[in-house]
C-alpha cells in the first residue's frame, strides 16, 4: 500500500513539474521573435506558416500545438463544438447554428405564420422572400411578423436556447 501512495506522489510530482516546465515555456513565447516562432510552427505543424499570420495568431497557434502534444488533443466533442474545420479565408464563414445554408443553396424554407404559409428561397447571397431579394433570414422574418426575429430561430434552423443553461450560452 505504501509502495503504491509513494508511485502517486511521486508521479503527481512529475505532473506538477511538467505543468511548470510547460507554464514557463507558454510564457516564454511572447519573448520570441517571429522567425523562431515561425520555426516553431514548422517543427509543431510539420509544415510553412501562413505567410501573413499575426503575431498573436502565430504565437496562439504555436502555444496550442505545445499544450496539445503536452495534455493530448481536444475532444471530439469540443472541437465539433468549436467548429474547428478550415476554411478558405476568402469565403464568408458561415454561422454554425445555420451552416445548412451555406450549402442549401436553392432551399425553400417554409413558415406558418398568422395563418399563411410563407416561403423564403436561399440563394448564394442573399435569401429571396416574395419576389425581392434580403441579405439575410432575419430580414424576412422583420417582414413577415412586423418584429425583430432572429430568422434562423423563426424558420426552425437553430434551437432554443434550453432551460438548463439558465440563460447564458
Amino acid at each position: 500500500m505504501y509502495v503504491e501512495g509513494q508511485k502517486l506522489a511521486m508521479k503527481r510530482i512529475l505532473s506538477d513539474a511538467k505543468i511548470e516546465k510547460l507554464a514557463r515555456e507558454l510564457q516564454d513565447l511572447e519573448a520570441r521573435d517571429d522567425d523562431e516562432l515561425k520555426y516553431r510552427w514548422r517543427i509543431l505543424y510539420g509544415m510553412e506558416p501562413p505567410q501573413k499570420i499575426h503575431r498573436s495568431l502565430l504565437i496562439a497557434a504555436v502555444a496550442h500545438r505545445i499544450q496539445e502534444n503536452a495534455f493530448g488533443p481536444l475532444k471530439p466533442s469540443v472541437r465539433r463544438h468549436l467548429s474547428l474545420a478550415v476554411i478558405d479565408p476568402g469565403t464568408p464563414r458561415p454561422s454554425p447554428h445555420y451552416s445548412s445554408l451555406r450549402s442549401g443553396i436553392g432551399t425553400v424554407l417554409v413558415r406558418d405564420w398568422g395563418g399563411v404559409t410563407h416561403q423564403a428561397k436561399v440563394l448564394e447571397d442573399g435569401i429571396m422572400f416574395r419576389g425581392q431579394r434580403y441579405k439575410s433570414l432575419s430580414e424576412v422574418a422583420r417582414v413577415i411578423t412586423g418584429s425583430r426575429w432572429s430568422g434562423p430561430l423563426f424558420f426552425g434552423l437553430k434551437a432554443v436556447a434550453k432551460d438548463s443553461n439558465h440563460g447564458t450560452r
